[in-house]
């Protein structure tokens, strides 16, 4: 499977440590090494970087881990492919515009026997199960909203239902931003830690790095880093339980989903 790194924030952050780590996973401590890909959020506008090569071993993925490009939500993607050939229309996240906003998707997990009807307003370039899903979940929101994008609370429910609807193909795990929020789903692994004043240091689990936040920080800060295993060794991530959809605002949950015996609960 792959894996996924997500960053929320209140503030506009950089991720370079956490990326250091996870750079790591596409090949050298990990052995996902059918490409990687990046998605800044920057004010209206992505910064958007894919490989189809392996991220411990790719130029490009040297470039992002050393350059601080500050943004309140980016989404990144190490990728074991299971469906479609390693190629760079095949690489996530993957990028599309609804309402006017510019949306990243990327997923962790397989689809099998995916039967959904895409009616034409989003279509896949690549031959994956992943970007099948990601234009369903907007065609139906393109649909359900056509006044344009609802209040954040029916936006949520709305991708719930989604989000249990595609899961019950296999597994899904993802990471969904538009910019504003971003919202991750544990289908089988997914942990997640929001760091707050007081900060602390921290330690890679992959790499031999630490960084003392409360040097590089301000009391106001508040981020949120989501990824398919913790990236640090000495803090404490909290593992979600499968079946819990996650929104993060600002850097904090502001709404979480489960399913409980097949009943979609809040």
């Amino acid at each position: 499977m792959c894996q996924l790194l997500g960053m929320n924030c209140n503030v506009p952050t950089d991720i370079c440590f956490s990326f250091t780590g996870f750079q790591a996973r596409g090949g050298l401590t990990d052995h996902h090494t059918d490409g990687w890909g990046i998605t800044f959020f920057e004010g209206k506008g992505v910064r958007q970087f894919l490989d189809p090569n392996a991220s411990a071993h790719s130029a490009v993925a040297d470039f992002v881990r050393t350059y601080p490009i500050k943004s309140k939500n980016v989404i990144a993607h190490i990728r074991k492919a299971t469906q479609g050939e390693t190629k760079l229309e095949n690489t996530h996240p993957f990028v599309r515009e609804l309402w006017g906003q510019y949306w990243s998707f990327a997923h962790n997990g397989d689809l099998k026997n995916l039967s959904i009807d895409l009616n034409g307003r989003f279509l896949p370039v690549g031959h994956t199960d992943s970007e099948q899903a990601f234009c369903f979940i907007l065609q139906e929101l393109d649909q359900g909203f056509s006044a344009g994008p609802p209040p954040l609370e029916a936006l949520g429910n709305k991708l719930h239902e989604l989000t249990m609807q595609l899961a019950s193909y296999g597994v899904f795990n993802f990471l969904l931003s538009n910019g504003e929020f971003m919202l991750a789903h544990c289908s089988t692994k997914l942990a997640s830690i929001v760091r707050k004043a007081p900060f602390s240091t921290a330690h890679l689990k992959d790499q031999d790095v630490k960084v003392d936040f409360s040097a590089v920080t301000s009391a106001i800060d508040r981020v949120a880093v989501i990824a398919t295993n913790p990236l640090t060794e000495n803090e404490s991530w909290k593992v979600h339980e499968p079946g819990t959809l996650l929104l993060f605002h600002d850097g904090a949950i502001i709404q979480e989903f489960k399913t409980i015996a097949g009943v979609p609960t809040i």
